[in-house]
């Protein structure tokens, strides 16, 4: 009920619903295309659900979920959706093109490229001791896959491919651990699955 001494602001905020933590999608969204990348990597996945997830969904999607985190005034989670959304929709573009022979990159230029994302994903990981110990685990796995990926691509073998597939499947399941901890929180009214303190 609106009391009469308020102002249209105070009635405003008082009437606010309750709002979604954009970041459960933003985890889902990573997490899931991660996985059928690495599916694709063990050879268990074509190429195509990866792409379409690539756009749709680990792109288009967590780009979305990362502006609303800037509206949450989360630095963190705007600069790593809206990031990865980036890369996921450059990591598509730069299959699709090469497919069709329009800028194509060579194996050793996707590597040069990675190169930045892991540079990036650093910084990040570093970050990511001041959220929880999940959250970090999903950076420090992010790392060991992207290092690995590296190495594949300039020369590292076979073993390398399986050692990031590897390490990138624990980066997924770390990430989908948070998803369902921010949205078991929500649904049962208490911390059903602990994420652990900051590191630091």
């Amino acid at each position: 009920m609106t009391k009469i001494n308020e102002t249209p602001s105070q009635q405003l905020v008082a009437a606010a619903p309750k709002l979604g933590n954009p970041a459960a999608v933003g985890l889902a969204a990573f997490g899931m295309t991660t996985l059928l990348l690495q599916l694709h990597a063990l050879g268990l996945v074509g190429m195509g659900p990866v792409l379409w997830l690539g756009v749709f969904y680990g792109g288009a999607a967590q780009v979305m979920v990362g502006l609303h985190e800037h509206k949450n005034g989360n630095n963190f989670g705007y600069t790593v959706f809206t990031s990865f959304g980036c890369f996921w929709l450059s990591f598509c573009g730069i299959v699709v093109a090469g497919k069709y022979g329009l800028f194509p990159a060579s194996k050793t230029d996707v590597g040069w490229f990675l190169v930045g994302w892991t540079l990036y994903s650093g910084i990040m990981t570093i970050a990511s001791m001041r959220t929880s110990k999940v959250l970090f685990g999903a950076f420090a796995t992010l790392m060991v896959g992207l290092v690995a990926l590296v190495a594949e691509h300039f020369g590292g073998g076979a073993a390398m491919t399986t050692l990031s597939a590897v390490s990138l499947l624990g980066t997924v399941a770390c990430v989908w651990y948070v998803m369902a901890h921010i949205v078991f929180a929500d649904m049962f009214g208490r911390d059903v699955l602990p994420v652990g303190k900051p590191l630091v």
